[in-house]
């Protein structure tokens, strides 16, 4: 069973989540209000299969066959036709609200209504909708195309239908999913943003530099990638966002932001994407 599946927003989280679907079968239209945003994610998804087809794990045919499934929009017009929509905009509380309540009206009755947020209550999110049982969390990795995990993130009022078709479709994805409930941050960011939060601490206090924090991080306890390189990968605003709704949710001081981590946002050093966060890239 192929889906029409509509992605809302062309950035670094919806083109990637454009880019599986296309290669896994489906129609897709990704959405952005921005003309030169929808390009940039374009080109992104065409770079990013073009290295898969290098790597073997794509052949040409089949790439050009994904390409040939993305169409573009700038307007909701294709939520109208749409099974699943999936809503990949700047984790933003009242942007994601505003967003949900148009989908809302533009959606078929029985359209599944997800978000990619990191961090923002999806229970939130689906009372801004005449749908909640419909409203679910679809949270990718980045990257979407490389990394394997979907968090699953049922609301309040979530069905078991909604949950378990979404759980299917990341299956044929070939993505794992894993569901959880909707507390601030799920599972994926409880436990990853305080770790983030405090090497930043270890660094502002002068416990180490910042190649000797991601070191120990990456030698001594088998991670990938340090934290602080990780946080410039996320980007820095972004985390700073997600330990706000930490914060604020749980009520506990032991999600405070470190004051660093505000001042390189305040700065404008937000990791990778602007060229300098912790590390210069």
């Amino acid at each position: 069973m192929s889906e029409r599946i509509v992605v809302v927003g062309a950035g670094q989280m919806g083109n990637g989540i454009a880019h599986v679907f296309a290669a896994a079968g489906h129609s897709v239209t990704m959405i952005d209000v921005s003309r030169d945003a929808l390009g940039r994610g374009r080109a992104t998804i065409e770079k990013n299969m073009a290295r898969q087809v290098q790597k073997g794990s794509l052949d040409a045919a089949a790439r050009d066959a994904a390409l040939g499934r993305i169409a573009l929009s700038e307007t909701l017009e294709p939520v109208r036709e749409a099974d699943i929509v999936i809503e990949a905009a700047t984790e933003n509380a009242e942007l994601k609200f505003r967003i949900f309540g148009d989908l809302d009206a533009a959606a078929p009755n029985g359209a599944i209504l997800a978000s990619n947020t990191s961090s923002i209550s999806i229970t939130e999110i689906a009372a801004r909708t005449g749908r909640p049982a419909q409203v679910i969390g679809m949270h990718f990795m980045n990257p979407v195309p490389v990394m394997q995990l979907v968090e699953v993130i049922r609301g309040l009022a979530t069905s078991d239908e909604t949950t378990t078709r979404v759980l299917d479709l990341a299956k044929r994805l070939g993505k794992t999913p894993v569901e959880v409930n909707d507390y601030p941050g799920f599972v994926s960011n409880r436990v990853l943003m305080p770790m983030i939060n405090e090497a930043v601490y270890c660094l502002m206090e002068g416990v180490g530099s910042a190649v000797a924090i991601d070191t120990v991080m990456k030698l001594g306890m088998n991670h990938p990638m340090g934290p602080l390189a990780l946080a410039d990968l996320i980007g820095l605003d972004t985390c700073v966002s997600i330990i706000e709704v930490l914060h604020r949710g749980l009520g506990d001081p032991k999600y405070r932001p470190c004051p660093l981590l505000r001042k390189y946002v305040a700065a404008g050093w937000l990791g990778r994407k602007t060229g300098r966060g912790f590390f210069s890239y």
